[in-house]
């Protein structure tokens, strides 16, 4: 089946092209051409609108809120993941990380068994959009470790990351502002937090062998590895040294630093980026791109935020911004055939209309439209 995308600014790696886009079956066959086929299966009209590769997003958390739209109310899995596959498809990303807590925290309504279960559906689950599971690894916790090993020995991660919610670590200077964060919490349970802390609180050794473990089962299976919330060079450094490939989220701008330094990739959040700054305090994205140090923007806990990105103006050309969402993040974990409107690419494609704010009007999947809003 030919399909021609025509009328569109079409965001190719080095510019913005006046033109068409033609798509043979699943794959991208000619860009802007100056004469596409006369009579295709289907011709879709851009309207004049930007054209963009589908997004990849390498963290996004907010299949959680689908399967607890509140704290007591739990939603079957089967129809959290298709809720979630519409808001995705909805935000233009079609390449979708699912960043799957792997711990055990009730009062946050996350669970091993939860975890497992959402591993699960995402494997199975006959979806629009294309989804894969990012294993989140809280490395204080050993029985959440032999989870994530059982997880990526079995084939079922394309993702895992590294996370210390620990007193002392990134997110917490000491016991008491550990306890304050969870005792504070909205979950639907009862719990002993000061249990909770205590169970989580090791020491750096047992961390960073834990971390190892991981790491070495990941590199095995051909599994990429993040680093969660770096805060100093050091520990970059430590992460780096034992394999992890991304800094995902840096909460300073000397870990980002001392990651690029190092040839790793560099993760933010889009939200951060869109609405100005950290909700935490933390690193600043405008500033990291600013300062070269900002590789992948990911979506974390707002899928339309991935699409509105872009258009930020940080004084860097259309197509570098695009990068961010889209190329970057799909070389980062190996997957070569997505990501830029190219020919032979595989034909996830984005009708993006940018005013009066960005808003996604059509979305392609392997050639096949699969999200529409306004005009046929």
């Amino acid at each position: 089946m030919t399909t021609v995308v025509a009328n569109a600014r079409i965001v190719t790696p080095t510019a913005v092209e006046r033109g068409s886009v033609v798509v043979e079956d699943d794959r991208i066959a000619a860009v802007a051409p100056d004469d596409p086929p006369a009579d295709p299966d289907r011709r879709v009209d851009a309207e004049g609108r930007y054209l963009l590769p589908g997004l990849v997003d390498l963290h996004g958390d907010d299949v959680e809120r689908h399967v607890f739209p509140r704290p007591e109310a739990r939603v079957p899995t089967a129809d959290a993941l298709a809720a979630c596959d519409r808001a995705t498809l909805a935000a233009g990303i079609t390449t979708k990380f699912h960043a799957v807590a792997f711990e055990e925290t009730p009062d946050e309504n996350r669970s091993l068994h939860l975890a497992r279960e959402l591993r699960d559906g995402i494997a199975d689950a006959d979806l629009l959009g294309r989804h894969r599971c990012h294993a989140r690894c809280e490395v204080s916790d050993g029985d959440c470790v032999d989870a994530v090993v059982r997880a990526v020995d079995a084939g079922d991660v394309s993702l895992v990351s590294l996370m210390n919610h620990a007193p002392g670590g990134a997110q917490f200077a000491d016991v008491d502002s550990f306890e304050r964060r969870y005792a504070d919490g909205s979950g639907a349970v009862d719990w002993d937090v000061e249990a909770f802390a205590a169970r989580r609180d090791c020491s750096e050794a047992v961390l960073r062998e834990r971390a190892r473990r991981v790491i070495a089962h990941a590199r095995a299976a051909g599994v990429p590895v993040a680093s969660h919330d770096d805060e100093d060079p050091a520990g970059v450094e430590r992460m780096h040294g034992d394999g992890a490939a991304i800094s995902e989220f840096p909460t300073t701008a000397a870990a980002a630093e001392r990651a690029a330094e190092l040839g790793m990739t560099t993760a933010m959040g889009a939200p951060n980026l869109v609405r100005g700054g950290s909700l935490w305090d933390n690193l600043d994205a405008a500033t990291a791109a600013a300062a070269g140090t900002l590789d992948v923007l990911c979506s974390d806990y707002r899928p339309e935020s991935l699409v509105a990105a872009p258009f930020v103006e940080t004084g860097e050309p259309l197509p570098e911004r695009v990068a961010r969402a889209t190329s970057a993040p799909a070389d980062t974990v190996g997957l070569d055939d997505r990501g830029r409107i190219e020919r032979g690419k595989l034909a996830d494609l984005v009708v993006v209309d940018p005013s009066p704010r960005p808003t996604v009007r059509r979305v392609f999947v392997g050639g096949r439209e699969v999200y529409r809003i306004g005009s046929r």
